[in-house]
């Protein structure tokens, strides 16, 4: 009984530490948290109205510090006229809202060698992060119809590695909008603007969850 035990022990022990060195390939996560936006109706915190944002990816880690992710999410922001910075012109709407639904491709670079296990390579369970990407963002108000415009991401975050293949998210984005149109109401005081200015910006901060898949192959001595 003894030698079976031990058996059973060092198999365990075996399958644990096989699935702690093993590398994926790919990743899968969502997102939830507050939105907000920076625009004529709000020109200093971008989370004084703030609202909420849903998001879903799928990505290819390419090494330890390097990512690469699809991303598509939903978020609301809302505004009113004590946020302007002054008196609106006549006839413009007091306050706003609107639903906005973006789609974007971005590259993340890890601070630390981020992973678990594969000892020889000095792995950190966490890390913070920066990433940047282009994409393309819809924004919906009642009765002003959709605006569609480019918009490029930002974000500064930190993950960290619960378990092998599972990993939480906490991050901060600010995604410039080539459009004053995001809260329906473009080129509000008359000045007209331009694709780099007088734009509107989507904020957001959300905490994720991920789980990678696509086991590397383990006998290469590079990641194929």
């Amino acid at each position: 009984m003894r030698r079976v035990a031990a058996i059973v022990v060092l198999a365990f022990l075996s399958l644990s530490v096989n699935a702690q060195e093993s590398a994926y390939r790919w990743e899968a996560g969502a997102a939830a948290g507050m939105s907000g936006y920076l625009g004529d109706y709000n020109q200093s915190n971008p989370f004084a109205h703030p609202g909420g944002r849903l998001s879903v990816w799928g990505g290819y880690i390419l090494d330890s510090r390097w990512s690469f992710r699809l991303m598509g999410g939903v978020a609301g922001i809302s505004g009113n006229s004590d946020g302007a910075g002054g008196e609106l012109p006549h006839g413009a709407a007091s306050h706003f809202r609107s639903t906005l639904g973006d789609l974007t491709v971005r590259a993340e670079f890890n601070f630390f060698a981020y992973g678990e296990g594969e000892t020889f390579k000095h792995l950190s369970r966490w890390t913070p992060y920066i990433a940047a990407g282009a994409g393309m963002i819809a924004a919906s108000q009642r009765g002003s119809g959709v605006t569609v415009a480019p918009v490029l991401p930002l974000a500064l975050g930190v993950k960290y590695r619960i378990r092998p293949r599972l990993n939480l998210w906490g991050e901060f984005s600010m995604a410039k909008g080539f459009t004053d149109g995001l809260d329906g109401n473009a080129d509000l005081y008359g000045i007209k603007g331009s694709w780099l200015k007088n734009t509107d910006w989507l904020s957001t901060l959300t905490v994720g969850i991920s789980y990678e898949f696509g086991e590397r192959c383990p006998t290469c001595h590079y990641f194929d």
